[in-house]
């Protein structure tokens, strides 16, 4: 399947700086995502704690 028309180098330019700022804008989040796993799961993992002993003192074990 080909183009319907020859796209000009204006055209391929554009749509190269949107998939350079789409890929750019993927890499930031993933970034971001990768850097904040360690304070989320501390966070996760405290509430995980806190709903234990909450249920141990409850149950009175």
């Amino acid at each position: 399947m080909g183009w319907c028309s020859p796209s000009t180098g204006k055209q391929a330019l554009a749509t190269l700086c949107y998939f350079g700022a789409g890929a750019a804008l993927f890499a930031v989040g993933a970034h971001l995502s990768y850097a904040h796993v360690a304070p989320q799961r501390a966070r996760t993992l405290a509430r995980d704690a806190f709903v234990r002993d909450y249920l141990r003192k409850k149950r009175g074990q």
